[in-house]
């Protein structure tokens, strides 16, 4: 018997306080995005009608876009963290509903009349500044546009939303379809035991001897990093840097998706008379000229290089040989090693990841005053996932984060942050804040729990940083409330300031318990560590800076770009940044999410533009001492809880009575101001 997902309880409509992931399936998502979709059009009907908008009317339009965003992250998650070929089919089904939805919202000229009349009414903040940006935004739509030009930019919004989801999937099944066997146990020197027991699990699994080794994040940085055989390294990086691209398998090729989304882009640009893409993403950023981006970044680099020069002339030194780039990895760590006498896997075995939260928790406790605990119960996607509520110290309800740390297949690579739950006060409708913190940790086996290094422990120290931006949010209205509504080059801020407490030795014996004795990491290995904080920041230095160039410089064309083009550009990128070349066959541009399927397109410049924000602020707290309750108040008041509803730079200036200062990035990378 087939049953009607029209007519059954849907939990994607249900109205819980947590979405129901557990009773979630790929059914529910067509009748519930296209039910919600069809009555919140109706309700907008009626909103565009309205004589005399009022604060109301605003609170009513915020109340319909909560609505869909209910409906769909959930969706939009689990599309992410739980991926099947159906619920892939019935995401992209409703993505091009979705997309649909808010390109007319963002072309509806009657809406935008009553905001601009709200606008001369509503000039006390935060009403005034969730205007000016939903102006900007119907502006940015295409609202202005008529006839064939408003067809021309719905297509190419609605073509744009596809064809980038369609590039993030493929670099997920790339990375799923790799799978090398080993039997020979030399091959797997100097590789560390949970890597090899995983692998020797994932053996039997197939029922074959030996070790069959998959393409996830932990695998491939053990590989690259550790291990002794230089033909495995080979064979893995090369499989990262080919993935989704002709030179791997054909049938997930990103060359030709990368293509068009770029004429896309460019067509949306055109049309609203914007020179380029990277134009048109700066009207909603913190750095607002081309111009300034392409100095900062390219200022950085010059300062930058002299010592990636230096850093890379020693590692072919220790090295003895020009190093080829599946040898980088393994000799910094060899070089660290002897230089710091200390190295990446010693330091894993110090960080278990429940004393590593337990620790964070209380950090922010310190910090911020607030109380976390774990709450059972609660149905979620995986059984490995976890929820957590956050109180302040009053004991007043914050919001509630959820989990997701280890790495499985159908899952996206990398870490993040994402929206589940918007804080809004609207009328008597009050709802506190749901974040995500996703990341890819190797899971724990059955003796022992997940242990992870120092780079890791920094990567969920900055994704947490992202969640307290959106659960520490004091803003009513759901657009411009957490992370919403805040300049995209800015939005890193509060995460790479975390960061800086993973340095610090006492949150590090705070987070730390060894292996076998449950010791806290000791002083004279705190010493190490920190000493390895600026080991080939240079080289680090300039890879992000290549990234951002590539990224800017390709957004900033105003031609159509073609396949070979776009080879041509990071080739010629890299020869005047890097300092260490990538192999020819390298096409690192076919797995570049972040601008080809996030939000960073035009702004991956964002990340360093806020790591000169977040170094400067923690500057403050280096000052008057890091766990400073008037300075860390401050932050809290100035920079986390006014979300996206004061300029970033005002925020900024508000909490460190000036405008930030590059010399702070450059002291704490060591390198010379």
């Amino acid at each position: 018997m087939v049953t009607d997902p029209d007519t059954q309880p849907n939990p994607l409509l249900a109205s819980t306080e947590l979405p129901d992931f557990g009773s979630i399936k790929p059914e529910h998502v067509r009748a519930a995005v296209r039910k919600v979709l069809d009555e919140q059009r109706a309700e907008l009907e009626q909103l565009a009608a309205v004589n005399t908008p009022s604060i109301d009317w605003l609170r009513e339009i915020e109340r319909v876009l909560e609505r869909v965003h209910d409906v769909w992250f959930p969706v939009s998650h689990m599309n992410s963290v739980v991926s099947t070929p159906e619920l892939r089919d019935a995401y992209n089904e409703a993505l091009e509903w979705i997309t649909e939805f808010y390109t007319d919202l963002g072309q509806n000229e009657a809406l935008y009349a009553q905001f601009e009349s709200l606008s001369e009414t509503l000039t006390a903040e935060p009403e005034a500044e969730l205007i000016r940006q939903s102006l900007r935004d119907f502006r940015l739509a295409g609202v202005a546009l008529t006839g064939d030009a408003k067809d021309a930019f719905r297509a190419a919004s609605l073509r744009l939303a596809t064809r980038e989801s369609e590039f993030d999937q493929n670099v997920m099944d790339a990375t799923d379809a790799f799978s090398y066997h080993e039997t020979s146990p030399d091959e797997l020197a100097g590789l560390p035991d949970e890597i090899i027991e995983r692998a020797a699990a994932s053996a039997r699994e197939e029922n074959t001897d030996g070790w069959v080794f998959k393409l996830n994040p932990p695998t491939y940085q053990a590989v690259m990093t550790h291990a002794d055989s230089a033909s495995l390294r080979e064979r893995y990086y090369r499989a990262w840097v080919t993935r989704a691209s002709e030179q791997g398998n054909t049938d997930w090729d990103n060359g030709p998706l990368i293509e068009e989304i770029l004429a896309l882009r460019q067509q949306q640009a055109d049309l609203l008379g914007f020179g380029n893409f990277a134009g048109l993403s700066l009207a909603r950023k913190m750095a607002k000229s081309e111009t300034r981006v392409i100095e900062f970044l390219e200022d950085l680099a010059t300062r930058s290089r002299a010592m990636a020069e230096q850093e890379r002339d020693a590692l072919e030194a220790f090295a003895e040989r020009k190093l080829e780039a599946w040898d980088v990895a393994y000799y910094a760590e060899k070089l660290k090693q002897q230089r710091f006498e200390i190295g990446d896997e010693e330091l894993r075995a110090y960080f278990p990841l429940p004393k590593v939260l337990t620790g964070l928790f209380d950090m922010a406790e310190k910090l911020f005053g607030l109380g976390i605990s774990e709450r059972s119960g609660v149905a979620l996607w995986h059984e490995t996932a976890r929820c957590f509520e956050l109180r302040n110290s009053d004991g007043s309800r914050v919001g509630t984060l959820l989990t997701d740390f280890y790495t499985r297949p159908n899952k996206r690579g990398g870490a993040w942050m994402d929206t589940c739950i918007n804080r809004s006060r609207l009328g008597t409708v009050h709802r506190d804040p749901v974040a995500h913190l996703v990341c890819n940790f190797a899971p724990p086996t059955e003796k022992s729990p997940s242990y992870i290094t120092h780079d890791e422990v920094l990567t969920l120290f900055h994704e947490f940083g992202h969640c307290l931006h959106h659960l520490l949010t004091e803003i009513d209205y759901p657009s411009i409330a957490g992370i919403n509504g805040v300049a995209w080059d800015a939005v890193e801020l509060p995460s790479q300031f975390l960061e800086n407490y993973a340095w610090d030795p006492d949150v590090l014996k705070a987070i730390s318990a060894h292996r076998q004795t449950g010791e806290s990491i000791p002083d004279e290995k705190i010493e190490r560590l920190l000493g390895t904080r600026t080991f080939l920041a240079g080289l680090a230095m300039l890879r992000q800076l290549e990234f951002s160039l590539f990224d800017f410089r390709l957004h900033t064309r105003t031609t159509p770009v073609k396949q070979d083009e776009v080879q041509t550009l990071l080739d010629s990128v890299r020869r005047e940044v890097a300092v260490l070349q990538a192999p020819a066959f390298n096409r690192f541009q076919c797995s570049f999410g972040h601008i080809f399927a996030g939000g960073y397109a035009a702004g991956y410049y964002s990340y360093k533009w806020a790591e000169v924000l977040a170094a400067d602020a923690f500057s403050a707290f280096e000052e008057t001492g890091i766990f400073d309750p008037e300075t860390a108040g401050r932050f809290r008041s100035s920079i986390l809880a006014v979300g996206g509803s004061r300029d970033a730079m005002d925020a900024f200036v508000a909490f460190r009575g000036r405008e930030p200062e590059l010399d702070p990035l450059l002291r704490q990378s060591g390198i010379a101001a």
